[in-house]
């Protein structure tokens, strides 16, 4: 059965790879067959064009988003989240891929086991197409070999501890040896990168005060693990060998002259930021509202327009959310009969339904545009992953992942009207730009009420970063039901 009938959507603002312009977008069995001059496919006169038109008039038209930063945590602690209310809050948000970090769900997809364990249970739970990564830890090194067979994206590792005794942090003997077996197999090493000598060091000052936890990971920390890792990267010829490394969700922009460096000296490395970096500051947290707890942590104003500046500077090859839910009652938060106290509280920013809007909001009112936004959320994270030429943008070939996205359309944030799993958020009571009206996967427009038709993604085959290669798919129980 095909994914959906030949169709056309029509918008006066199309955010196309070159630009936005008004157009008509040709959609057969999932795909973008052709892009034409607006109003120029009248479905009318097109006997093939069976699925009709969707005209969105000034509605902008946008490529899915691709959230390469997503902590889904099924299975084991689905109670913080699940691939059911994950993708569903992804959908809903404009997110069309996603890929799965390797923590918070026991197991962990550290072995080849675990990884079977997550495609298991995620098979017809999900509203969008997904991927997985690897874990690298203490230990694993002969496991990543068949996990990147397998199909994961790439292999991530904490520098400082995780939070979690089953994602143990590597050690610079642990952490060598994983990147020189990453770079003889071809993969993405992905980092979250604080230095635990920095953070033993730093004050630890219990409360409900947001500047002593702020305190407690100092910028200090960011800079000093990015050193070791790009020292580790010289001593296991990164240069030589093409090792590509990551670094995940940057918050302090002190890390990037490093990175500056070490490109101009060879070395492939990249690194992303995330929503709450771009649109929230250390100044505007209150006491004891620990939904902004995230590690590293949201720092202040100046730091944030040093963000941005880096940003618009193509510092930055994505913006993703690092999506990190937990129950209520382990964000102690007051409003749940919690302390409020920022050390001791569960950090991780729920805000997968909120990223697009969030980003431009702020994005827009620094004077950036659409495509602006799609580049930084959709065009980049594809690439990192190497699923350009198949996510990230409205091109001949790409599916049709789109998104129907008022840029006008202005909504107060209700934590409980949202899809994951656990109402908390900081941007609770925020008035936010941006709406997003439908979201189309592969064609088709998602009703998060109705069958989920997500399929599961495997890396592709071909060079990295981008290349045409489609990827691979898994279908869920939906589609193999006749």
């Amino acid at each position: 059965m095909p994914i959906s009938q030949p169709t056309v959507i029509r918008s006066r603002r199309v955010v196309l790879p070159d630009g936005e312009r008004p157009a008509d977008v040709l959609i057969r069995d999932g795909k973008i067959e052709q892009i034409a001059a607006h109003g120029s496919l009248l479905a009318g006169d097109r006997p093939d064009i069976e699925g009709g038109l969707t005209d969105l008039g000034e509605t902008a038209l946008l490529p899915g988003l691709v959230d390469t930063h997503v902590h889904v945590n099924e299975p084991g602690r689905t109670e913080w989240e699940g691939f059911a209310t994950a993708t569903r809050a992804a959908a809903a948000g404009g997110v069309t891929t996603i890929i799965d970090m390797p923590l918070n769900s026991i197991p962990p997809t550290t072995t080849v086991d675990g990884l079977a364990a997550k495609r298991k249970i995620a098979e017809g739970q999900a509203w969008v197409d997904l991927g997985f990564w690897g874990g690298a830890i203490p230990g694993n090194v002969a496991d990543l070999e068949p996990l990147h067979r397998e199909g994961v994206f790439g292999f991530k590792s904490f520098l400082a501890p995780s939070g979690v005794d089953e994602f143990p942090h590597v050690e610079p003997a642990d952490l060598e040896a994983a990147l020189a077996e990453q770079a003889r197999i071809g993969a993405l090493a992905i980092i979250h990168a604080e230095d635990p000598a920095v953070l033993e060091a730093a004050p630890q000052q219990p409360g409900v005060h947001y500047r002593d936890f702020l305190a407690s990971r100092p910028a200090d920390a960011e800079t000093a693990a990015v050193a070791r890792l790009l020292t580790a990267l010289y001593k296991t010829g990164a240069r030589r060998t093409g090792a590509r490394v990551h670094i995940l969700h940057v918050s302090s922009a002190a890390v990037l002259p490093l990175l500056r460096q070490a490109r101009a000296d060879g070395v492939r490395v990249t690194a992303e930021t995330c929503p709450h970096y771009l649109t929230l500051a250390a100044e505007q947290v209150p006491d004891g509202d620990t939904a902004f707890k995230c590690c590293p942590p949201i720092r202040d104003e100046s730091n944030r327009d040093a963000l941005w500046e880096a940003l618009a500077n193509g510092e930055f090859i994505a913006v993703v959310s690092d999506h990190s839910p937990s129950t209520p009652d382990l964000k102690l938060l007051p409003a749940y009969g919690g302390s409020g106290d920022f050390a001791a509280a569960w950090g991780g920013i729920a805000s997968l339904q909120l990223g697009l809007p969030a980003v431009w909001t702020e994005a827009r009112r620094r004077g950036h545009t659409l495509a602006d936004v799609v580049r930084w959320m959709s065009a980049g994270p594809a690439e990192l992953v190497g699923l350009t030429g198949t996510k990230g943008a409205i091109a001949v070939g790409c599916d049709a992942d789109l998104v129907a996205f008022d840029p006008d359309g202005e909504f107060a944030v209700h934590a409980a009207e949202l899809h994951h799993r656990n109402p908390v958020t900081p941007y609770a009571g925020r008035t936010l730009t941006g709406a997003v009206r439908t979201t189309w996967l592969r064609g088709r427009a998602v009703d998060t009420a109705a069958e989920p038709f997500g399929r599961q993604l495997t890396r592709p085959a071909g060079p990295r970063p981008g290349g045409s290669s489609a990827p691979t798919t898994r279908p869920t129980r939906s589609e193999e039901t006749p």
